[in-house]
C-alpha cells in the first residue's frame, strides 16, 4: 500500500486576478505553487497559513481563504522515492485571495525553496514549467479551480 505525505499548497491571488507562481531555487525553470508538508498534529489550513508565510513571506492576515479541495495525489520518481520515506504526496489545495493593503510576497534573502516569483494570468500557466511527475495534479488544480486545461 503506498504511503502519501499529507502536503498543501496556495493558489493566491492578487487584485488582477493572476495567480502567484515561484521559481525553485534548485530547478531554473521551473515554477509551482507555494506547497509544503503537514506538520504534526497541525490542521491543513494551518500547515498551509505556515508554508506560505514561510516559503512567500504573506501572513494569514494579508489574504483571505476563498475555497480548498483536497483528493490531489502524485507519486514521487523513483529516484526521489528512494531517498524518501513516502511514496508520494496527498496534497490540499487552496485558493486564496490577497487583500487590498496586503504587501505581497517578500521571498527574503535565503529562501531555500524559491529564487523568484512572478504573477500570471491563470490561463498562462505553462504545463512545461512543471516537473512530468506533478503535471497530472496542476492539469486537475487548474481544471478545478479556473476551468483551464493546460
Amino acid at each position: 500500500m503506498p504511503k502519501f505525505r499529507p502536503n498543501v499548497a496556495a493558489i493566491i491571488l492578487n487584485k488582477k486576478g493572476e495567480i502567484l507562481v515561484c521559481e525553485r531555487k534548485n530547478d531554473r525553470g521551473a515554477w509551482q505553487f507555494p506547497q509544503g508538508g503537514v506538520d504534526g498534529k497541525e490542521s491543513r489550513l494551518e500547515a498551509m497559513e505556515r508554508e506560505v508565510m514561510e516559503e512567500v513571506g504573506i501572513p494569514p492576515e494579508d489574504y483571505k481563504t476563498i475555497e480548498y479541495r483536497d483528493g490531489y495525489f502524485y507519486f514521487y520518481p523513483a529516484h526521489i522515492r528512494v531517498k524518501k520515506k513516502w511514496d508520494g504526496q496527498e496534497q490540499t489545495y487552496f485558493l486564496c485571495q490577497l487583500k487590498k493593503k496586503a504587501k505581497g510576497p517578500d521571498l527574503g534573502e535565503n529562501n531555500p525553496e524559491f529564487r523568484d516569483f512572478d504573477w500570471v494570468k491563470p490561463e498562462d500557466f505553462e504545463a512545461d514549467w512543471l516537473p512530468g511527475f506533478k503535471l497530472e495534479v496542476y492539469r486537475e488544480v487548474m481544471r478545478d479551480f479556473f476551468e483551464l486545461e493546460i
